[in-house]
Parts: structure tokens; C-alpha cells; sequence
């Protein structure tokens, strides 16, 4: 009976460090995987969520710009147009 508890045994290290190994394996593959997209998106020229947000907001100060000025040469327009009359 001693002797089959030590095959268990035995075969539960064994089991245990496999388990260990093949996280270990996983874990490097994720990395390296990680590497080669990281590597991959910076050959594209992707831009990241930070520099996307900076010019969305440049655009949309750059309308609010134009409508104000828009806004102005109409008035200035419609000013000219009832000089003229």
C-alpha cells in the first residue's frame, strides 16, 4: 500500500512540474506573440488613442472656428447688403 501512494505521489510531481513547464511555455509564446503585433502595428503607422484624441479635438476647435467665422462674414454681409440699398 506504502508503495502505490508513492506512484501517486510520483506521478502528481510529475504531473505539477508539466503543468509549470506548460505555463511557462505559454507565457513565453504570449510574449513573443505580443512582440511580433506590437512590432507589426508599429510598421503601420498606426496612431495611437492619445494622438487620435488630440486631433479630433484640433478638428473640432478648428469648426467651431470656421462656424464662428462664417457667422461673422454673413453678418458682415448682410451689413454691406443694406449699406448698398
Amino acid at each position: 500500500m506504502q508503495t502505490r501512494n508513492r506512484i501517486f505521489d510520483d506521478f502528481s510531481q510529475l504531473m505539477t512540474n508539466a503543468m509549470g513547464v506548460a505555463q511557462g511555455a505559454r507565457d513565453e509564446a504570449e510574449t513573443a506573440f505580443k512582440g511580433m503585433i506590437d512590432r507589426w502595428l508599429a510598421d503601420r503607422d498606426f496612431v495611437t488613442r492619445e494622438e487620435f484624441d488630440a486631433v479630433r479635438t484640433m478638428a473640432q476647435k478648428a469648426r467651431e472656428e470656421n462656424a464662428a467665422l462664417k457667422a461673422r462674414l454673413d453678418a458682415l454681409e448682410r451689413k454691406d447688403e443694406a449699406g448698398q440699398s
